[in-house]
């Protein structure tokens, strides 16, 4: 386990947008509540609670990997009428402290789904 600091800065706060993902015209996520983790120099992350998600869409998988700041992460296939998107969506079912906020909270791959941030006042 390695702790955040001014090498790899971490932050988890409230996202100042409505989060909207999809997987082609199927909405999977839609929320108010997002929370945007940002990570040393990687693009934003939007974590959506996962009461805001269709879960009837998500199906586990064996998948795990480990990043050595938050913890070991599980993932989600995405299943619609359209196909399947395989580990489209991961999680942190006991992050580690310095991220706890982002339990119960799901993140999506932008190269599988499409993820919409639409700023709000």
């Amino acid at each position: 386990m390695k702790i955040p600091g001014p090498d790899h800065p971490i932050t988890v706060e409230p996202a100042k947008a409505r989060v909207v993902v999809r997987a082609g015209e199927k909405i999977i996520a839609d929320t108010h509540a997002a929370l945007a983790l940002k990570e040393a120099s990687y693009p934003v992350v939007y974590y959506v609670p996962l009461a805001d998600a269709d879960e009837s869409v998500l199906v586990s998988t064996d998948t795990h990997t480990t990043c050595p700041y938050k913890g070991q992460a599980s993932y989600y296939t995405i299943r619609t009428e359209d196909g399947e998107l395989p580990d489209a969506v991961w999680y942190y079912p006991e992050p580690y402290d310095a991220v706890a906020p982002i339990a119960g909270h799901i993140a999506f791959y932008p190269d599988k789904v499409d993820i919409v941030a639409i700023e709000e006042g």
